[in-house]
C-alpha cells in the first residue's frame, strides 16, 4: 500500500502535530506492506530528501522559515504551493493508494487539490487550530478559512479527531461530517516515574508553547496567590513562543520571578528528564485536542491539573490522578495547587494513578487504529470520497 503524507511540520519544526507524526511514522515503518512518502517543510532554504526507514521517505520543501516553533501565514502558503506541485509530480510517476493530511489547512487543502486532479482518496487528521473556533488568536482568520476547511472535510474520505470534544467542535461547524476517533499515544518506556519528592517546595511543570492559548499567565498568577498565603511552589515553563517576554515581565511585576523558571525549547531527547524532576503537571490551556504533553506527564507519574478541554476527561479522573478546572479559574487552580503542596502522600498516590492511566494510551494502539483506516480506504471498490462529499463509514 503506497501512502502519501502531507504535514507542514515535522521535528525539529513545529510542535505537537509533528511529534505525533514522527511517533506514528516510526510504527508505520515496521509494517512491510506500507510504503510512505511524507512531504513536509525543510529547516533550511533548500529542498531535502531523507530516507527515514526502508520503506519511508521524507521530502522537505523550502519555506524560508524564520522560527522552528511555529509557521507564519507566508510559510504555510509556501508549503501548500510547493508540496502540491512536488506531490503531484510524484503521484504521476508512482501512484499512491491513499493520502493522509495532518491538518485541514494547509495539508488538507493540498490533498483536496490533488484529489480533484485524479489523486488518491485522503484522510484528514485534524490538529486542533484547524477547527474554526479552536484558538482565539485566529478569530479574525477563521471566517476566511472556514469555507476552505469545510471543503477539505467534505472532500475527505475520513476526518479523524483525537477525542470527543474535538469531534463536537467539528460538528458545531458542520453536522454533516462523520468523525471517527484516533486518540494520541505515549511511549511509557521513554517516560518513567522518578517518584514524588519528599522535601522542598513542590515542583510544578507546564510544557507547551508560550502563547496565550496555553494559559501560562494563569499559572504565574496562581504562584503569586500561593506566595501571598505563604505556600511555596516552584514552576518550570518548558517551551518557546511569542509571549515569553511578556510572561517574564508579568512574573517580575507580580514579584514571583524567583519562583518561575522559563527553560525555553527542550529537545525531545531531553524532555523526559524535566518531567522526572517535577512533582505536578499543570496545563491551563484554553483549548486542547488530547495534549501530548499531558500524556507524557501521566507516563512520568505526575498528577495532572488541566483545564476542561479536549481530551481532559479521557486522561484525567477527577480526584484520582489529578483534577480538571475551567479556563480562567485561577482561584480553583490556586486551591488545587495549595492542597497538593500540603499533602505529599496525595501527590504520590495521584502520580501512581497517572502512570496507570497512561498505560491505556500506547503509540502501537494509535498506529493500529490508523492502519485500520488505511486498509478501509484502500480496499478494492471503496474508491474514497468523491470531491465535495464526506464518505466516512464510521461516525462517532
Amino acid at each position: 500500500m503506497r501512502i502519501l503524507m502531507l504535514n507542514n511540520e515535522f521535528p525539529p519544526l513545529g510542535g505537537g502535530t509533528g511529534t505525533v507524526n514522527r511517533a506514528l511514522l516510526e510504527r508505520f515503518a515496521r509494517v512491510p506492506r506500507l510504503e510512505i512518502d511524507l512531504f513536509t517543510s525543510a529547516l533550511g532554504h533548500r529542498a531535502e530528501r531523507e530516507q527515514f526507514a526502508e520503506h519511508v521517505q521524507i521530502y522537505k520543501v523550502p519555506v524560508l522559515n524564520g522560527n522552528i516553533h511555529h509557521s507564519t501565514n507566508r510559510e504555510l502558503l509556501m508549503y501548500a504551493a510547493q508540496a502540491w506541485w512536488a506531490a503531484l509530480l510524484r503521484q504521476r510517476a508512482m501512484r499512491y493508494d491513499l493520502c493522509m493530511a495532518w491538518s485541514a489547512v494547509p495539508a488538507g487543502a493540498v490533498a483536496l487539490g490533488l484529489r480533484r486532479l485524479g489523486g488518491p482518496p485522503y484522510l484528514v487528521r485534524v490538529c486542533g487550530p484547524d477547527i474554526p473556533g479552536f484558538e482565539e488568536r485566529y478569530g479574525g482568520v477563521y471566517p476566511l478559512l472556514t469555507p476552505v476547511i469545510r471543503a477539505t472535510w467534505h472532500g475527505a474520505a475520513v476526518v479523524v479527531a483525537k477525542c470527543d470534544a474535538e469531534a463536537a467542535m467539528i460538528h458545531a461547524v458542520d453536522r454533516n461530517v462523520a468523525v471517527p476517533l484516533g486518540p494520541n499515544g505515549v511511549d511509557t518506556a521513554g517516560f518513567r516515574p522518578a517518584g514524588i519528592g519528599d522535601r522542598g517546595p513542590p515542583r510544578v511543570i507546564c510544557v507547551g508553547s508560550l502563547i496565550e492559548r496555553k494559559g501560562q499567565r494563569q499559572l504565574i498568577e496562581a504562584a503569586r496567590r500561593l506566595r501571598d498565603r505563604s505556600i511555596d511552589i516552584v514552576v518550570e515553563c518548558v517551551g518557546e513562543g511569542d509571549a515569553r517576554a511578556d510572561y517574564q515581565a508579568y512574573a517580575q511585576a507580580l514579584g514571583v520571578a524567583d519562583r518561575i523558571r522559563f527553560s525555553g525549547y527542550v529537545a525531545r531527547e531531553a524532555i523526559a528528564q524535566h518531567y522526572t524532576a517535577s512533582d505536578v503537571f499543570v496545563l491551563p490551556s484554553y483549548n486542547e485536542g488530547m495534549s501530548v504533553a499531558t500524556l507524557e506527564a501521566l507516563a512520568a507519574g505526575l498528577p495532572a491539573l488541566v483545564t476542561r478541554t479536549g481530551g481532559a476527561t479521557e486522561l484525567v479522573a477527577e480526584g484520582v490522578n489529578g483534577a480538571i478546572f475551567d479556563w480562567g479559574d485561577i482561584e480553583r487552580l490556586s486551591m488545587l495547587l495549595a492542597e497538593l503542596a500540603q499533602d505529599r502522600g496525595r501527590l504520590q498516590r495521584m502520580g501512581a494513578a497517572s502512570r496507570e492511566r497512561a498505560a491505556q494510551f500506547s503509540w502501537d494502539a494509535a498506529a493500529a487504529r490508523y492502519i485500520e483506516l488505511f486498509e478501509e480506504l484502500a480496499a478494492p471498490g471503496y474508491g474514497g470520497a468523491a470531491p465535495g462529499t464526506n464518505a466516512s463509514r464510521t461516525a462517532q
